[in-house]
């Protein structure tokens, strides 16, 4: 594949001519501001059946959540979502549109995360917020007309890298039992030195510059970069984890960190469903809404939707 999907490519020329200054010239406020622009709201957001937005109690305070329902009845298997954003950027609003679509292609209620940003709460607090909304689902799957035995975690980006993350931690804790890690297009690795990040270091919607600015944000040291809840590829351990479903994408730098986890789930036992966009650039689960709307990120949607839905 030597280009892009015909409508993301007709995305990125469009972007390119209006190039966005680089994130590592801007302060995290800037750049928040700058990421909530790129992603427009749709006018009339897609109907689900209920949403809730809810504080629960975290490691450090109350963490914001926003849970939607499907129109159908419970108890209602659920996916717990954190959302991407390079631990900096982003949050509930933000994904709002992705989160409606899962919650009705798939008909599980989704629990989307407003976890802790950095840099102002670095490494492990998103971690520990996201393990916080796990615990809290499964601790209160009765009241929430949750089915108990189908509790999910999943995530974009960064988010795919704190769903794996937490399913390591429960499994470490013998924590709530998680039904399915769903990662799509996941950060797993401190490291940006594979062929996906030389290929696609630039020109797309994430680049390598970027990534080594949100690690920077996001750990402590450089040790923490070695540490398997930071980076989950850094684990020497991967059985007894959930089932997964891995997102690759194409023309993405983290490409190739994604299908080694996948590869390193699979070599440990765990099953896996490896779904790998040739054609596609990291970002596309939030291109459904016009003006950008793509095939490609609906087509991302309705995949996921099918493994959680899948008995």
């Amino acid at each position: 594949m030597d280009e892009p999907h015909p409508e993301i490519k007709g995305l990125l020329d469009m972007m390119g001519s209006m190039p966005a200054p680089p994130l590592g010239s801007l302060s995290p406020t800037g750049a928040r501001e700058a990421a909530a622009g790129m992603f427009p709201m749709p006018e009339e957001p897609e109907p689900v059946g209920d949403v809730m937005n809810l504080q629960i109690q975290g490691p450090n305070g109350d963490v914001p959540v926003r849970v939607y329902v499907p129109d159908s009845e419970g108890p209602h298997p659920a996916l717990v979502y954190l959302h991407g954003g390079g631990w900096v950027l982003g949050d509930i609003d933000m994904f709002d549109p992705t989160c409606r679509a899962i919650t009705n292609e798939a008909d599980r209620m989704v629990i989307s995360v407003d976890y802790r940003l950095a840099p102002e709460h670095e490494f492990p607090a998103a971690l520990e917020d996201s393990y916080a909304a796990v615990e809290w689902a499964a601790a209160n799957a009765e009241a929430m007309q949750i089915n108990a035995d189908d509790i999910a975690v999943g995530g974009d980006s960064s988010g795919g890298n704190l769903a794996a993350a937490v399913a390591q931690l429960a499994r470490d804790r013998d924590g709530p039992s998680i039904a399915r890690q769903v990662l799509i297009y996941p950060v797993t690795d401190y490291s940006f030195d594979t062929d996906s990040y030389e290929e696609n270091a630039e020109g797309y919607l994430l680049s390598k510059s970027d990534m080594e600015w949100f690690w920077d944000q996001y750990l402590r040291d450089e040790i923490d970069g070695k540490n398997p809840y930071a980076a989950p590829l850094q684990a020497n351990d991967f059985s007894d984890l959930p089932p997964a479903t891995v997102v690759t994408c194409g023309f993405d730098p983290l490409r190739d960190e994604g299908a080694a986890y996948a590869e390193e789930l699979r070599n440990d036992g765990v099953d896996v469903n490896h779904l790998q966009y040739d054609d596609c650039i990291h970002g596309a689960i939030q291109l459904i809404v016009d003006p950008m709307r793509v095939t490609r990120g609906e087509e991302m949607i309705d995949d996921v939707a099918a493994d959680l839905s899948a008995e």
